[in-house]
């Protein structure tokens, strides 16, 4: 067995987001010489359950085998069925198992990747769950820089208390990037917050938000919705001090003088 070739594929394995437990598979079907061999590995986001099948193929030229793709199927918490993906694995354009997931739950990606003529850009990456190839594969939608999505832009219009720190900033960031639906903290004035989730939506330019029910928020809470709810209490309390003050008006008897025009 080819030991540098068995040592690159457990690395290649173990950063595409699959770990170090099908090592001693990998080196058993390695060793077995056969034209091709299947791994297979299944993992639970929360409720979510995911199976996939990673496929590997012995070159005809030389004692080496190649990673080639992996097919995933995500069955989620409360679907009937699952839903199926090919993922191939190209340097420099790799999707990671949670990346995977992600994209298979419907949410978006970012990835720098490489084309064709080996140059380097950025793009959100989100699967069309209405169009598929002529493999059954979903297409996959790209929105380049020039689309014009900003992510930060489009965060900053809701009340994230977490934007105000630095540090919590560049995380929250980092996690809504890889796809993730993340929790955030929304200041609603007065000193009240509530436990929100966000993802990035860069199609429609913005992000979604769900409540701690994992329902769908419409309209989504923005900085000036929230500010008006927490000037609401002051703005009754105004309100009834005014009609207060003018039915006290109304019972005072009228004093005598003269009117005006007199």
């Amino acid at each position: 067995m080819n030991e540098k070739n068995f040592a690159y594929l457990r690395d290649q394995v173990k950063y595409t987001g699959f770990g170090e437990g099908l090592e001693s598979q990998l080196r058993e079907k390695m060793q077995q010489g056969g034209a091709s061999f299947e791994l297979f590995h299944n993992v639970s986001y929360g409720k979510d359950q995911m199976a996939t099948v990673l496929e590997f193929r012995k070159s005809s030229q030389q004692d080496m085998y190649f990673f080639n793709r992996y097919l995933a199927a995500l069955k989620p918490e409360r679907a009937a069925d699952s839903t199926e993906q090919t993922f191939y694995i190209n340097k420099g354009n790799n999707i990671t198992l949670k990346e995977a997931y992600n994209l298979l739950s419907g949410r978006a990606v970012n990835k720098d990747l490489t084309n064709k003529e080996g140059e380097l850009y950025n793009a959100w990456l989100q699967l069309d769950f209405k169009q598929t190839d002529d493999r059954q594969n979903y297409l996959v939608k790209q929105f380049h820089h020039n689309y014009g999505y900003d992510l930060e832009l489009a965060l900053g219009k809701h009340p994230v208390k977490e934007l105000k720190d630095a540090q919590e900033k560049s995380l929250l960031l980092e996690s809504l990037r890889k796809g993730n639906r993340q929790a955030v903290t929304f200041e609603l004035g007065e000193g009240r917050e509530a436990r929100y989730f966000v993802e990035a939506s860069p199609r429609y330019k913005s992000v979604n938000v769900y409540d701690e029910h994992m329902q769908r928020v419409r309209p989504a809470l923005s900085q000036q919705q929230a500010q008006t709810a927490g000037q609401e209490p002051q703005k009754t309390s105004q309100l009834a001090a005014w009609k207060e003050n003018r039915e006290e008006v109304r019972q005072k008897p009228p004093r005598k003088g003269r009117s005006i025009g007199s």
